[in-house]
Formats: C-alpha cells, structure tokens, sequence
C-alpha cells in the first residue's frame, strides 16, 4: 500500500464532471418521458396486437409454430372472456 494521499479534484474538474452528470440524466429523463409517453404505449399495443393476430392467423411465413400456438390461445381466452360478458349482460 502506498501513503501517497489521492490528489484533490480541481474546482474545475468538480464543474466538469457536474455538468456531465447533468446531461447524462438530462438524456435518462428525456428516454424515460419518450418511453412511458401514452402515444408510444398505444403503439407498442397496437404492434403487439397486430404480430398476437398475425401469428394466430398464419399470415406471417417466419412465425414460430409455439408462437402461432400460443396466440391462438391467447385469441380463444379472449374471445371466451367477451362470450361470458355478452351471455352476463344479457340475462340481466
């Protein structure tokens, strides 16, 4: 081990690596409010939906069979769910 104490950071090294930390969460933030913007979530909705149909339906030659599977399970779920409300709403 050494004795040698570390160096002391100048004032100007201090402001420098300050204003680095301040952009670098400046650009955190700016990702974040892009990421969690409701424009952006109804998009990865909807793009979700849309792959969830097309695997179901087979109109996507580079699906994965347990994938096609899979969403047809998904689509079948929901379509029982909305079966279930339809037959509820009616017999009230």
């Amino acid at each position: 081990m050494s004795d040698s104490p570390t160096p002391k950071p100048t004032i100007t090294a201090l402001e420098a690596e300050v204003l680095l930390t301040r952009a670098e969460l400046a650009g955190t933030a700016d990702a974040l409010a892009e990421r969690l913007s409701p424009k952006r979530q109804v998009a990865d909705a909807r793009s979700a939906a849309e792959k969830l149909w097309r695997d179901a339906v087979g109109t996507d030659p580079a699906a994965d069979p347990a994938n096609r599977n899979r969403a047809r399970g998904i689509l079948a779920g929901a379509v029982g769910a909305l079966a279930l409300v339809v037959v509820l709403a009616v017999r009230r």
